[in-house]
């Protein structure tokens, strides 16, 4: 073979073995967090406008915007007079109603009852007179010892005692029975009613406080004391405080291995070597192209899927909007479910 030829076939099998051992060797290095799944989101969480159910003007309003409340304490009150007379004459047509009802179910005084009696003897005893009367009256006036005017009159009077006597029988009839039954169940609806009524002038009293439905932060102050209230015109703004979540988006191919309850820890730029406690509380069954507001190694349009990692939050260090960035780790387990990872563990159990 000739010289030329076999430095030829040196310097090829040199330039191979350089490209292999490139290839090989200067291979850049497995990223330390293919082991992690990192992502990129902002603090979310629940916001509430809190309004009065009715319109009226506001007298008090207890909070300042910043003012962390629990749940039920007052936020602000309005004036009372309206509903509390409203109130008033509601329970006040109750009791009348109420007592109509007791009159109809208890029926007449055994004291009524013996005064019909006494109503209808006395009838008796005038009919039997009268009858008597009459009886007289029409023998002389047979032996034309007694007009027949004399007589009519004798009849009539007779008459209209024996009718008296029969309305003062039926009277007493009445009383003894009681009431009927339809009476009975009109008053009782009549109660019901009022009982509505009552009931409602409560609620709306009621209404008059406004409570936090929930812990929170007021993040607004919208009105002050003096303003007219309505039910579109919220109050004050309450950020709820729990739970607390960072929105994040998952590229589709991490999509298959990330699962609901998996752990993960939250970091953010303004506490430097600090993480939070969070897991995977939501994976969107949907797909979506990627808002610009998120931040990706990768800026480009693509189909990413919403996730939200909770997080512990119990000295509300995280805050509304705040970027942070969350690490998942591919081979955690997730917790199980009912189970709080923010509540430490009882060494008693």
């Amino acid at each position: 073979m000739p010289k030329r030829a076999r430095i030829l076939i040196v310097l090829l099998v040199m330039m191979i073995g350089g490209a292999m051992a490139w290839f090989f060797w200067d291979k850049p290095a497995e990223p330390p967090t293919t082991r992690h799944l990192t992502l990129y989101g902002n603090i979310d969480l629940r916001q509430v406008n809190l309004a009065f159910n009715d319109a009226a003007r506001i007298e008090h309003i207890l909070v300042q915007v910043g003012d962390a409340v629990v749940q039920g304490q007052v936020i602000a009150t309005l004036d009372t007079r309206r509903y509390a007379a409203a109130l008033a004459a509601a329970k006040a047509q109750l009791a009348a109603n109420q007592a109509v009802l007791d009159k109809l179910i208890h029926g007449s005084r055994p004291e009524d009852i013996e005064r019909l009696r006494a109503v209808v003897a006395a009838d008796q005893a005038d009919l039997t007179n009268l009858e008597s009367t009459y009886r007289r009256i029409a023998h002389l006036a047979a032996q034309k010892m007694a007009s027949a005017q004399d007589r009519d009159a004798a009849h009539a009077a007779r008459d209209a005692a024996s009718a008296r006597m029969k309305a003062d029988e039926a009277t007493l009839k009445l009383a003894v029975i009681g009431a009927r039954v339809e009476d009975i169940n009109q008053a009782r609806a009549a109660v019901d009613a009022a009982s509505a009524q009552v009931q409602t002038a409560q609620i709306n009293l009621d209404d008059t406080t406004l409570n936090a439905p929930s812990v929170g932060i007021v993040r607004n102050r919208i009105v002050e004391p003096g303003d007219m209230a309505s039910p579109a015109q919220p109050i004050v703004t309450l950020a709820l405080t729990d739970p607390i979540w960072a929105r994040v988006y998952l590229s589709e191919p991490d999509l298959g291995w990330v699962r609901e309850g998996m752990p993960a820890t939250i970091s953010s730029d303004s506490f430097p070597g600090k993480t939070f406690i969070g897991w995977v509380g939501y994976v969107s069954p949907t797909a979506e192209f990627t808002p610009k507001t998120v931040e990706t190694t990768t800026v480009r349009t693509d189909l990413v899927y919403q996730a939200r990692v909770y997080a512990c939050n119990p000295n509300h260090d995280l805050r509304l909007g705040m970027p942070v960035t969350v690490q998942i780790a591919r081979s955690a387990k997730p917790i199980a479910r009912g189970e709080n990872p923010c509540t430490p563990p009882n060494p008693e159990r």
